[in-house]
Protein backbone atom coordinates (compact mmCIF):
# COMPACT_ATOMS: atom_id res chain seq x y z
CA UNK A 1 0.00 0.00 0.00
CA UNK A 2 1.57 3.20 -1.15
CA UNK A 3 -0.64 5.79 0.27
CA UNK A 4 0.25 6.39 3.68
CA UNK A 5 -2.72 9.05 4.26
CA UNK A 6 -5.09 6.56 5.64
CA UNK A 7 -2.10 5.96 8.46
CA UNK A 8 -1.53 9.65 9.00
CA UNK A 9 -6.19 9.06 9.72
CA UNK A 10 -5.35 6.82 12.04
CA UNK A 11 -2.91 8.98 13.76
CA UNK A 12 -5.01 11.74 13.96
CA UNK A 13 -7.64 9.69 15.45
CA UNK A 14 -5.94 7.50 17.83
CA UNK A 15 -4.11 11.12 19.62
CA UNK A 16 -6.62 12.06 22.03
CA UNK A 17 -6.96 8.28 23.64
CA UNK A 18 -3.75 7.56 23.37
CA UNK A 19 -2.13 10.74 24.86
CA UNK A 20 -4.42 10.06 27.70
CA UNK A 21 -3.29 6.96 28.42
CA UNK A 22 0.24 7.49 27.91
CA UNK A 23 -0.59 10.09 30.55
CA UNK A 24 -1.77 8.29 33.01
CA UNK A 25 0.68 5.78 32.73
CA UNK A 26 3.55 8.29 33.02
CA UNK A 27 2.44 11.28 34.45
CA UNK A 28 4.67 13.58 32.50
CA UNK A 29 3.27 15.62 29.99
CA UNK A 30 6.48 15.46 27.52
CA UNK A 31 7.41 12.15 28.20
CA UNK A 32 3.67 11.33 26.98
CA UNK A 33 4.01 13.02 23.94
CA UNK A 34 7.25 11.87 23.03
CA UNK A 35 6.39 8.17 23.61
CA UNK A 36 3.51 9.00 21.26
CA UNK A 37 5.67 10.07 18.48
CA UNK A 38 7.72 7.00 19.59
CA UNK A 39 4.69 5.22 18.56
CA UNK A 40 4.04 7.15 15.77
CA UNK A 41 7.09 6.78 14.22
CA UNK A 42 6.92 2.43 14.59
CA UNK A 43 3.81 2.71 12.76
CA UNK A 44 4.80 4.19 9.68
CA UNK A 45 7.43 1.42 9.97
CA UNK A 46 5.15 -1.60 10.35
CA UNK A 47 1.48 -0.44 9.17
CA UNK A 48 2.57 0.00 5.71
CA UNK A 49 3.56 -3.61 4.98
CA UNK A 50 1.26 -5.71 8.32
CA UNK A 51 -2.05 -3.45 7.44
CA UNK A 52 -3.43 -0.85 10.68
CA UNK A 53 -3.70 -3.30 13.73
CA UNK A 54 -7.70 -4.17 14.64
CA UNK A 55 -7.43 -1.67 17.79
CA UNK A 56 -4.55 1.39 16.63
CA UNK A 57 -4.79 2.98 20.13
CA UNK A 58 -4.05 -0.14 22.00
CA UNK A 59 -1.62 -0.41 19.59
CA UNK A 60 -0.26 2.81 19.64
CA UNK A 61 -0.78 2.55 23.55
CA UNK A 62 1.54 -0.23 23.99
CA UNK A 63 4.13 0.30 21.90
CA UNK A 64 4.40 4.00 23.55
CA UNK A 65 4.62 2.67 26.84
CA UNK A 66 7.06 0.13 26.48
CA UNK A 67 9.28 2.91 24.22
CA UNK A 68 8.47 5.10 26.98
CA UNK A 69 10.36 2.42 29.71
CA UNK A 70 13.32 2.02 27.35
CA UNK A 71 13.73 5.77 27.38
CA UNK A 72 13.73 5.59 31.16
CA UNK A 73 16.19 2.83 31.43
CA UNK A 74 18.59 4.29 29.38
CA UNK A 75 18.47 7.76 31.28
CA UNK A 76 18.79 5.87 34.65
CA UNK A 77 21.52 3.87 33.64
CA UNK A 78 22.94 2.36 36.84
CA UNK A 79 19.89 4.47 38.73
CA UNK A 80 17.29 1.47 40.10
CA UNK A 81 13.95 2.45 38.30
CA UNK A 82 10.46 3.62 40.37
CA UNK A 83 8.57 1.07 41.91
CA UNK A 84 5.69 0.42 38.91
CA UNK A 85 3.05 2.38 41.35
CA UNK A 86 5.15 5.53 41.02
CA UNK A 87 4.76 6.09 37.45
CA UNK A 88 1.80 4.26 36.55
CA UNK A 89 -1.84 4.97 37.49
CA UNK A 90 -3.38 1.33 37.00
CA UNK A 91 -6.58 2.18 39.06
CA UNK A 92 -9.40 4.30 37.13
CA UNK A 93 -9.10 7.65 39.51
CA UNK A 94 -12.26 8.63 38.11
CA UNK A 95 -15.54 9.96 40.02
CA UNK A 96 -18.30 7.30 39.66
CA UNK A 97 -20.53 10.04 37.60
CA UNK A 98 -17.64 10.42 35.37
CA UNK A 99 -17.14 6.66 35.08
CA UNK A 100 -20.46 6.14 33.61
CA UNK A 101 -19.86 8.64 30.73
CA UNK A 102 -18.17 6.16 28.78
CA UNK A 103 -17.55 2.21 29.21
CA UNK A 104 -15.74 1.76 26.01
CA UNK A 105 -12.42 0.17 26.91
CA UNK A 106 -10.70 3.52 27.56
CA UNK A 107 -13.40 4.38 29.75
CA UNK A 108 -13.05 8.27 28.77
CA UNK A 109 -9.03 9.29 29.15
CA UNK A 110 -9.58 12.34 27.32
CA UNK A 111 -12.30 14.10 28.90
CA UNK A 112 -10.20 13.32 32.14
CA UNK A 113 -6.68 14.51 30.49
CA UNK A 114 -9.42 17.93 29.30
CA UNK A 115 -9.88 18.74 33.00
CA UNK A 116 -6.16 18.07 34.27
CA UNK A 117 -4.89 20.66 31.04
CA UNK A 118 -7.82 23.50 32.34
CA UNK A 119 -6.49 23.45 36.22
CA UNK A 120 -6.82 26.82 37.76
CA UNK A 121 -3.27 27.45 38.06
CA UNK A 122 -3.28 28.04 34.54
CA UNK A 123 -4.32 30.87 32.99
CA UNK A 124 -7.24 30.44 30.85
CA UNK A 125 -5.45 31.13 27.34
CA UNK A 126 -2.86 29.23 28.80
CA UNK A 127 -5.28 26.14 29.81
CA UNK A 128 -7.42 26.13 26.38
CA UNK A 129 -3.86 26.27 24.22
CA UNK A 130 -1.83 23.75 26.33
CA UNK A 131 -5.55 21.15 26.07
CA UNK A 132 -5.60 22.31 21.75
CA UNK A 133 -1.89 20.81 21.57
CA UNK A 134 -1.95 17.66 24.16
CA UNK A 135 -5.25 16.63 23.53
CA UNK A 136 -5.99 17.43 19.94
CA UNK A 137 -2.93 17.71 18.40
CA UNK A 138 -2.83 20.67 16.34
CA UNK A 139 0.16 22.42 15.78
CA UNK A 140 1.33 25.85 17.46
CA UNK A 141 0.65 27.59 13.87
CA UNK A 142 -2.96 26.26 14.09
CA UNK A 143 -3.61 27.34 17.65
CA UNK A 144 -2.16 30.55 17.38
CA UNK A 145 -4.60 31.36 14.34
CA UNK A 146 -7.16 30.67 16.50
CA UNK A 147 -6.06 32.67 19.15
CA UNK A 148 -5.35 35.63 16.57
CA UNK A 149 -1.64 35.98 18.28
CA UNK A 150 1.60 35.00 16.84
CA UNK A 151 3.36 31.38 16.78
CA UNK A 152 6.16 31.99 18.76
CA UNK A 153 3.84 33.77 21.27
CA UNK A 154 1.72 31.06 21.34
CA UNK A 155 4.99 28.60 21.47
CA UNK A 156 5.89 30.48 24.24
CA UNK A 157 2.30 30.40 26.34
CA UNK A 158 2.11 26.78 25.86
CA UNK A 159 5.87 26.02 27.29
CA UNK A 160 4.79 27.99 30.02
CA UNK A 161 1.78 26.07 30.92
CA UNK A 162 3.95 22.57 30.53
CA UNK A 163 6.28 24.18 33.25
CA UNK A 164 3.58 25.35 35.41
CA UNK A 165 2.17 22.02 35.81
CA UNK A 166 5.11 20.33 36.51
CA UNK A 167 6.22 23.08 38.99
CA UNK A 168 2.58 23.52 40.29
CA UNK A 169 2.83 19.33 41.23
CA UNK A 170 -1.05 19.48 39.26
CA UNK A 171 -2.26 15.78 40.35
CA UNK A 172 -2.52 13.82 36.69
CA UNK A 173 -6.02 12.50 37.78
CA UNK A 174 -9.36 13.49 36.99
CA UNK A 175 -10.94 15.94 39.23
CA UNK A 176 -13.74 16.07 41.60
CA UNK A 177 -17.08 17.23 41.07
CA UNK A 178 -16.43 20.88 42.84
CA UNK A 179 -13.17 21.27 40.94
CA UNK A 180 -14.95 20.07 37.05
CA UNK A 181 -17.57 22.96 38.14
CA UNK A 182 -14.57 25.23 38.22
CA UNK A 183 -13.05 24.10 35.11
CA UNK A 184 -15.98 23.61 32.57
CA UNK A 185 -16.32 26.83 31.12
CA UNK A 186 -12.21 26.36 29.77
CA UNK A 187 -13.39 22.69 28.59
CA UNK A 188 -15.77 24.14 26.76
CA UNK A 189 -14.09 26.53 25.27
CA UNK A 190 -11.55 24.28 24.27
CA UNK A 191 -13.79 22.36 22.89
CA UNK A 192 -15.29 24.89 20.51
CA UNK A 193 -11.65 25.98 19.46
CA UNK A 194 -11.27 22.32 18.79
CA UNK A 195 -14.52 21.96 16.45
CA UNK A 196 -13.81 25.67 14.70
CA UNK A 197 -10.26 23.85 13.77
CA UNK A 198 -12.17 21.15 12.26
CA UNK A 199 -14.64 23.58 10.50
CA UNK A 200 -12.43 25.76 9.10
CA UNK A 201 -10.48 22.46 7.59
CA UNK A 202 -6.93 24.66 7.93
CA UNK A 203 -5.10 21.91 8.27
CA UNK A 204 -6.16 21.08 4.09
CA UNK A 205 -7.61 17.55 4.35
CA UNK A 206 -11.35 17.63 5.20
CA UNK A 207 -12.28 14.44 5.81
CA UNK A 208 -9.27 14.74 8.61
CA UNK A 209 -10.38 17.88 9.99
CA UNK A 210 -14.47 16.35 9.72
CA UNK A 211 -12.80 13.73 12.58
CA UNK A 212 -11.86 17.07 14.67
CA UNK A 213 -15.51 18.25 14.63
CA UNK A 214 -17.00 14.73 15.12
CA UNK A 215 -14.53 14.20 17.90
CA UNK A 216 -15.72 17.63 19.62
CA UNK A 217 -19.59 17.25 19.46
CA UNK A 218 -18.57 13.42 21.36
CA UNK A 219 -16.93 14.76 24.01
CA UNK A 220 -19.69 17.75 23.91
CA UNK A 221 -22.06 15.33 24.62
CA UNK A 222 -20.29 13.52 27.33
CA UNK A 223 -19.69 16.94 29.12
CA UNK A 224 -23.51 17.28 28.73
CA UNK A 225 -24.25 14.25 30.62
CA UNK A 226 -22.18 15.54 33.17
CA UNK A 227 -23.98 18.46 33.22
CA UNK A 228 -27.54 17.78 31.83
CA UNK A 229 -28.88 21.16 33.70
CA UNK A 230 -26.27 23.25 32.28
CA UNK A 231 -27.95 25.55 29.47
CA UNK A 232 -24.42 26.94 28.20
CA UNK A 233 -23.26 23.18 27.23
CA UNK A 234 -26.28 22.77 25.83
CA UNK A 235 -25.91 25.83 23.89
CA UNK A 236 -22.31 24.60 23.06
CA UNK A 237 -23.46 21.43 21.51
CA UNK A 238 -26.30 22.40 19.65
CA UNK A 239 -23.65 24.91 18.24
CA UNK A 240 -21.65 22.06 16.92
CA UNK A 241 -24.54 20.03 15.67
CA UNK A 242 -26.45 22.92 13.66
CA UNK A 243 -23.14 24.23 12.29
CA UNK A 244 -21.73 20.73 11.27
CA UNK A 245 -25.00 19.67 10.11
CA UNK A 246 -24.06 21.81 6.69
CA UNK A 247 -20.61 20.22 6.43
CA UNK A 248 -21.61 17.62 3.01
CA UNK A 249 -23.14 21.52 1.74
CA UNK A 250 -19.90 23.50 2.42
CA UNK A 251 -17.37 22.49 -0.31
CA UNK A 252 -18.18 21.52 -4.19
CA UNK A 253 -16.59 18.58 -6.04
CA UNK A 254 -13.72 20.77 -6.49
CA UNK A 255 -13.19 21.49 -3.27
CA UNK A 256 -14.20 25.28 -3.82
CA UNK A 257 -16.20 27.01 -1.11
CA UNK A 258 -19.85 27.35 -1.15
CA UNK A 259 -21.11 29.77 0.82
CA UNK A 260 -24.10 29.74 3.49
CA UNK A 261 -26.63 31.10 0.64
CA UNK A 262 -25.64 29.37 -2.26
CA UNK A 263 -25.18 25.73 -0.28
CA UNK A 264 -27.82 22.82 -1.36
CA UNK A 265 -30.14 23.00 1.71
CA UNK A 266 -31.14 19.27 0.74
CA UNK A 267 -27.31 18.22 1.77
CA UNK A 268 -27.80 19.63 5.47
CA UNK A 269 -28.49 16.83 7.95
CA UNK A 270 -31.82 16.80 9.43
CA UNK A 271 -31.43 14.71 12.46
CA UNK A 272 -28.35 17.26 13.68
CA UNK A 273 -30.10 20.45 12.76
CA UNK A 274 -33.70 18.48 14.80
CA UNK A 275 -31.16 17.69 17.56
CA UNK A 276 -29.59 21.25 17.71
CA UNK A 277 -33.01 23.04 17.75
CA UNK A 278 -34.19 20.63 20.29
CA UNK A 279 -31.20 21.46 22.59
CA UNK A 280 -31.70 25.15 21.79
CA UNK A 281 -34.99 24.71 23.48
CA UNK A 282 -34.39 22.50 26.55
CA UNK A 283 -31.35 25.20 27.31
CA UNK A 284 -34.23 28.64 26.47
CA UNK A 285 -35.96 27.28 29.43
CA UNK A 286 -33.58 27.80 32.14
CA UNK A 287 -33.79 31.59 31.28
CA UNK A 288 -29.77 31.81 31.97
CA UNK A 289 -28.32 32.98 28.22
CA UNK A 290 -25.16 32.44 27.62
CA UNK A 291 -22.80 33.42 24.68
CA UNK A 292 -22.91 29.89 23.37
CA UNK A 293 -27.14 29.75 23.64
CA UNK A 294 -26.97 32.87 21.73
CA UNK A 295 -24.46 31.68 19.08
CA UNK A 296 -26.70 28.69 18.58
CA UNK A 297 -29.57 30.75 18.05
CA UNK A 298 -28.15 32.56 14.99
CA UNK A 299 -27.38 29.19 13.55
CA UNK A 300 -30.63 27.69 14.37
CA UNK A 301 -32.15 30.53 12.83
CA UNK A 302 -29.87 29.82 9.33
CA UNK A 303 -31.30 26.15 9.79
CA UNK A 304 -34.83 26.47 9.76
CA UNK A 305 -34.96 29.12 6.81
CA UNK A 306 -36.26 27.23 3.77
CA UNK A 307 -34.38 29.24 1.47
CA UNK A 308 -31.42 32.11 1.53
CA UNK A 309 -33.82 34.55 1.13
CA UNK A 310 -36.18 33.75 3.85
CA UNK A 311 -33.72 34.21 6.20
CA UNK A 312 -34.73 36.20 9.54
CA UNK A 313 -31.73 38.70 9.37
CA UNK A 314 -33.53 41.30 11.93
CA UNK A 315 -33.57 38.24 14.19
CA UNK A 316 -29.61 37.51 13.20
CA UNK A 317 -28.98 41.02 13.51
CA UNK A 318 -30.62 41.24 17.16
CA UNK A 319 -28.75 37.68 18.33
CA UNK A 320 -25.81 39.22 17.38
CA UNK A 321 -26.07 42.46 19.13
CA UNK A 322 -27.31 40.78 22.34
CA UNK A 323 -23.54 38.83 21.90
CA UNK A 324 -21.62 41.97 20.92
CA UNK A 325 -22.95 43.16 24.79
CA UNK A 326 -22.24 39.92 26.28
CA UNK A 327 -18.93 39.54 24.80
CA UNK A 328 -17.77 42.28 22.84
CA UNK A 329 -15.40 40.92 19.87
CA UNK A 330 -14.47 42.08 16.55
CA UNK A 331 -14.84 39.01 15.24
CA UNK A 332 -18.48 39.14 16.60
CA UNK A 333 -18.67 43.02 15.35
CA UNK A 334 -17.61 41.47 11.72
CA UNK A 335 -20.52 38.69 11.93
CA UNK A 336 -23.10 41.08 12.65
CA UNK A 337 -21.58 43.39 9.50
CA UNK A 338 -23.37 40.47 7.08
CA UNK A 339 -26.92 40.71 8.97
CA UNK A 340 -26.49 44.72 8.91
CA UNK A 341 -25.39 44.37 5.11
CA UNK A 342 -28.75 42.50 4.18
CA UNK A 343 -30.84 44.93 6.49
CA UNK A 344 -29.17 48.35 5.72
CA UNK A 345 -27.00 47.68 2.56
CA UNK A 346 -23.02 47.11 2.12
CA UNK A 347 -22.02 50.88 3.14
CA UNK A 348 -23.80 50.48 6.60
CA UNK A 349 -21.70 47.37 6.88
CA UNK A 350 -18.54 48.72 5.54
CA UNK A 351 -18.62 51.55 7.94
CA UNK A 352 -19.69 49.48 10.83
CA UNK A 353 -16.27 47.02 10.18
CA UNK A 354 -14.11 50.30 9.67
CA UNK A 355 -12.74 50.44 13.42
CA UNK A 356 -12.13 46.85 13.37
CA UNK A 357 -8.81 47.43 10.60
CA UNK A 358 -6.13 47.58 12.92
CA UNK A 359 -7.37 44.79 15.29
CA UNK A 360 -8.26 42.28 12.13
CA UNK A 361 -5.55 43.69 9.91
CA UNK A 362 -4.39 39.88 10.46
CA UNK A 363 -7.70 38.16 10.16
CA UNK A 364 -8.81 36.49 6.35
CA UNK A 365 -12.41 37.07 6.67
CA UNK A 366 -12.08 40.75 7.04
CA UNK A 367 -10.32 41.47 4.40
CA UNK A 368 -12.38 39.26 2.65
CA UNK A 369 -15.53 40.99 3.77
CA UNK A 370 -14.50 44.21 3.24
CA UNK A 371 -13.69 43.34 -0.85
CA UNK A 372 -16.72 42.18 -0.89
CA UNK A 373 -18.59 45.06 0.13
CA UNK A 374 -16.62 47.70 -1.73
CA UNK A 375 -17.64 44.88 -4.74
CA UNK A 376 -21.08 45.62 -4.28
CA UNK A 377 -20.57 49.51 -3.91
CA UNK A 378 -18.83 49.54 -7.21
CA UNK A 379 -15.18 50.74 -5.93
CA UNK A 380 -13.20 48.35 -7.69
CA UNK A 381 -9.25 49.55 -7.07
CA UNK A 382 -10.23 49.27 -3.22
CA UNK A 383 -12.09 45.79 -3.60
CA UNK A 384 -8.83 44.13 -5.41
CA UNK A 385 -6.61 45.72 -3.05
CA UNK A 386 -8.63 44.52 -0.13
CA UNK A 387 -8.84 40.91 -1.96
CA UNK A 388 -5.23 41.00 -2.06
CA UNK A 389 -4.61 41.33 1.32
CA UNK A 390 -7.13 38.51 1.58
CA UNK A 391 -5.93 35.78 -0.54
CA UNK A 392 -2.29 36.51 1.17
CA UNK A 393 -3.77 35.48 4.83
CA UNK A 394 -5.76 32.53 3.70
CA UNK A 395 -4.85 29.00 5.07
CA UNK A 396 -6.43 26.76 2.78
CA UNK A 397 -6.53 26.17 -0.80
CA UNK A 398 -10.12 26.62 -0.49
CA UNK A 399 -10.30 29.91 0.87
CA UNK A 400 -7.80 31.31 -1.63
CA UNK A 401 -9.44 29.87 -4.55
CA UNK A 402 -12.96 31.57 -3.40
CA UNK A 403 -11.20 35.14 -3.31
CA UNK A 404 -9.63 34.33 -6.75
CA UNK A 405 -13.31 34.08 -7.96
CA UNK A 406 -13.95 37.60 -6.65
CA UNK A 407 -10.31 38.95 -8.44
CA UNK A 408 -11.43 37.34 -11.30
CA UNK A 409 -15.17 38.73 -11.44
CA UNK A 410 -13.59 41.89 -10.91
CA UNK A 411 -11.12 41.41 -14.02
CA UNK A 412 -13.93 40.62 -15.81
CA UNK A 413 -16.10 44.03 -14.98
CA UNK A 414 -13.45 46.04 -15.36
CA UNK A 415 -12.93 44.64 -19.14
Amino acid sequence: MTDLAWIDTALRGARPQAIAALLRYFRDLDRAEEAFQEACLRALKHWPQNGPPRDPVAWLVFVGRNAGLDDLRKRSRNVELPDEAAISDTDDAESDAAERLDQSRYRDDVLRLLFICCHPDLPATQQIALALRIVSGLTVPEIARAFLVGEAAMEQRITRAKRRIEQAGVPFEAPGSAERAERVAAVAAMLYLLFNEGYSASGGAAHIRIALCEEAIRLSRLLLRLYPAEPEIMGLTALMLLQHARAKARLDEHGAIILLEDQDRSLWDPDLIAEGLALIDKAVRHRRPGVYQIQAAIAGLHAQAPSAAETDWAGIDQLYAALERMQPSPVITLNRAVAVMKLRGPEAALEMIAPLAERLSGYFHFHGLKGALLQQLGRADEARRAFDQAIALAHTPAEAAHIRQHLDRLSREAG
